[in-house]
């Protein structure tokens, strides 16, 4: 079964889909969305990026403090 973090390849990336091709070690998710369920995953996605970028920016601004 694929679990994201397990070896190189192995993990999900968006909406359940597994990055290696293995369709998920037989656990059942779904391979079609709505062009609105992807439009909804693609905001969450891009507002989860904004929020990872601010941490990193916060991050490096207490480095560069010390």
């Amino acid at each position: 079964m694929c679990q994201p973090g397990l070896g190189r390849g192995h993990g999900h990336s968006g909406m359940g889909r597994c990055t290696c091709g293995c369709s998920g070690g037989g656990s059942m998710f779904r391979r079609f969305f709505t062009a609105q369920e992807e439009d909804e995953w693609l905001e969450n996605y891009r507002d989860q990026l904004k929020k990872e970028l601010a941490g990193v920016e916060e991050r490096l601004s207490e480095r560069k403090e010390k």
